[in-house]
């Protein structure tokens, strides 16, 4: 027998032992799949919050739109940190009254609340516009907001590997981001009801206006009712049932890997679906940097942070962003139903039609342009933030499930940082215009959508 046979011997081998573990993992029943997965809600409308308003809020306080990159740097670099240790020691945490990695929720909420509270006020604390003291204090309130807000997503997405098998993974997936993206949705449209009820959207030079400010703190409280209905509602297994359903011995469970060891043994899904995430997610933080300066520049004619339209814009990408998210949730409901012959397929005509809205934002000059490149940004949104990570949690063996999940974080946190890093080079080199930013967007998606390909999706 040749060594080729052996390789495949040995690949089969494998498949059958990661389809083994996950079908041993008992089902989970509507009540407990909608307890995993509602909290994700709250978390995502702060989250949503820091990136739908982080562009309009620095050059409100003065930063220059070809520096906006460098504040966009700093949270990716927060995640590479944050969300491998939350899984290297949440996979070796059990707390009897709160759990494995429910104690990382409470944590990260914390933070995440009393961050909510100071971002919007950058501008407020007589810095001065422009001025060094009041983009370092932005800067800094946005990198331990992102460093919380890690915190405070990754339980969410580690206990369904902990909880899930292989037939309702891609449910339970679906379900969190559908939750997730209606947490958006709250998130974008705040400001613009707040201002159509009479809250002030503009404010004297270098502040924040009041709409923003009130959306801020009610994200707040959400995140923390959030954090609160999942803990207390969420019982994960304990490490007796843990090594049961994962057929891993309790030494094995314990076992004190080295992260390089992790990565060593890591599947080869996970390495393979860093590719195609390094496109995808080079393309995102265009989005939500230069979202509302396009939006600007193209449908209201104006570039100046501190005028009306701009403003107007900047509520304006907020209704496009909860177009996207009605979208996303209306297709995350057809995407719960996928299969392992569907999936590649619907993540590629997603990502197609992704791009597509991008070009739309590139060259629309109406409202309704906005609204249809948007709507199709959030059938590509639901597909990338759904699909590669189920087919990755299939590939998992239970051992080292919440470092693995939170080592990928940095396939998502590595092209954001490159992108960020080399905007300093585009946006002047493309004429200063943030709509061109789009166009160099929508072609790291059409790249994205086509990698997805070189994945084995068949276990």
């Amino acid at each position: 027998m040749d060594k080729s046979t052996n390789v495949v011997d040995d690949n089969l081998r494998e498949t059958e032992s990661s389809v083994k573990v996950k079908n041993k993992l008992p089902n989970l029943t509507k009540v407990q799949m909608f307890m995993m997965t509602f909290g994700y809600f709250g978390t995502q409308v702060a989250f949503s919050m820091q990136t739908g308003s982080m562009g309009r809020i620095f050059q409100t306080i003065g930063a220059d739109p070809n520096n906006l990159g460098f504040f966009f740097i700093l949270p990716p670099l927060a995640g590479m940190i944050m969300q491998p240790l939350v899984g290297y020691f949440s996979d070796k945490t059990w707390i009897p009254k709160l759990g494995r990695r429910m104690p990382y929720l409470i944590g990260g909420s914390v933070v995440s609340f009393i961050v909510m509270l100071m971002l919007p006020n950058a501008g407020s604390f007589g810095f001065g516009y422009g001025s060094a003291a009041a983009l370092w204090f932005g800067a800094v309130t946005v990198l331990f907001m992102d460093l919380a807000s890690n915190v405070s997503q990754q339980p969410f997405k580690m206990i369904i590997p902990d909880m899930a098998n292989e037939k309702q993974s891609n449910s339970l997936w679906s379900m969190q981001n559908v939750w997730g993206s209606l947490g958006g949705l709250v998130a974008f449209v705040f400001p613009f009801i707040l201002t159509a009820a009479g809250v002030a959207n503009t404010a004297p030079r270098g502040e924040v206006p009041l709409s923003v400010k009130i959306s801020f703190y009610a994200s707040a409280i959400i995140l923390a009712l959030s954090a609160i209905f999942t803990i207390a509602n969420v019982k994960e297994y304990t490490p007796e049932e843990m090594a049961k359903y994962h057929e891993i011995s309790k030494e094995e469970q314990n076992e004190k890997a080295s992260i390089l060891n992790v990565l060593k043994s890591a599947p080869k899904e996970f390495w393979l679906l860093g590719i195609v995430e390094f496109f995808v997610w080079f393309a995102i933080p265009y989005m939500w940097t230069y979202s509302t300066g396009a939006l600007a520049e193209n449908i209201w004619h104006v570039t100046d942070p501190s005028t009306a339209g701009y403003q107007e814009a900047g509520n304006w990408f907020g209704i496009v962003q909860a177009v996207y998210s009605v979208v996303a949730i209306v297709v995350g409901l057809f995407f719960a139903r996928l299969t392992k012959k569907t999936r590649r397929p619907a993540y590629t005509v997603s990502l197609i039609l992704g791009g597509i809205g991008f070009l739309m934002v590139a060259f629309g000059t109406t409202k309704l342009t906005s609204i249809i490149a948007f709507a199709l940004f959030g059938i590509a949104w639901i597909a990338l933030i759904t699909i590669p990570f189920t087919i990755l949690t299939n590939s998992l063996d239970g051992k080292h499930d919440g470092i693995i999940l939170g080592l990928f974080n940095c396939f998502i946190c590595i092209p954001q940082i490159v992108a960020s890093s080399v905007s300093f080079l585009i946006l002047p080199a493309i004429g200063g215009s943030m709509a061109n930013m789009f166009i160099v967007a929508a072609i790291a998606f059409f790249i994205g959508g086509c990698a997805i390909w070189l994945v084995r999706d068949d276990i």
